[in-house]
Formats: C-alpha cells, structure tokens, sequence
C-alpha cells in the first residue's frame, strides 16, 4: 500500500519552465530515495534523476544535466524536479519512484511508483 502521487505537469512552450512534485501516501520520504522517470510514447522508460536518502549527491540523465534539479522537502514530505529550458524532446509522462534498498538511475532498483503526470513542450 505504498503509494506516491505526481503533480504539476502541464503543457509549456520550448524554454519554458515547470515544477513537478511527488508526494509518498503511507510513507514518509525521509527513508528513501527517490528517482524521477519519464516515458514518450512508443519508447523505453528512461532515467531523469535521482537523490539518495542523504540529498547531496543527487545523480541526472546526461540528457537534463544542467536543466533539471532534484530536490527534497522532509518537511513536507515531498520531491521535487524542477525542469528549466524545456526542449520539444521532453515531453512525457513523468514518474516518481521510491527505494529504500539504494538509488541510482536503474528503474529495477525502484519497487514503489506513483501513476505519471504529462508534461508537454510545444509551442
């Protein structure tokens, strides 16, 4: 019954900028790592970012380095990825994922997702 809920995504012109949040339903973040993940239709999910449950070593896709930023809220109990400079390329659905046995950009790693949110960049 460990759950998590995607929020914020949306339709945004190229260059434009969105928040998405992930927020953990019988769990507290605190005790996991938390990864992001998207997927465009017909192709592979793939790996955006992750944090470790010690946030300073935050890992990225080299696809948004430098445009995306993981972060965390333990005081309420939320993710974040912030997505700067968004490209055509990036529209998905995003995913949340929790693990509580390590982190990384492997989704087999992750045993808890939440259902996606949109994100579309067109103009």
């Amino acid at each position: 019954q460990l759950q998590l809920v995607e929020s914020g995504g949306g339709l945004v012109q190229p260059g434009g900028s969105l928040r998405l949040s992930c927020t953990p339903s019988g769990f507290t973040l605190d005790h996991y790592a938390i990864g992001w993940f998207r997927q465009a239709p017909g192709k592979e999910r793939e790996a955006i970012a992750s944090i470790p449950i010690s946030d300073d070593t935050p890992v990225y896709a080299d696809s948004v380095k430098g445009r995306f930023t993981i972060s965390r809220d333990n005081a309420k109990n939320t993710v974040y990825l912030q997505m700067n400079s968004l490209k055509p390329e990036d529209t998905a659905v995003y995913y949340c994922a929790a693990t509580n046995t390590g982190w990384g950009l492997l989704a087999s790693e992750y045993p808890y997702w939440g259902q996606g949110t949109q994100v579309t960049v067109s103009s």
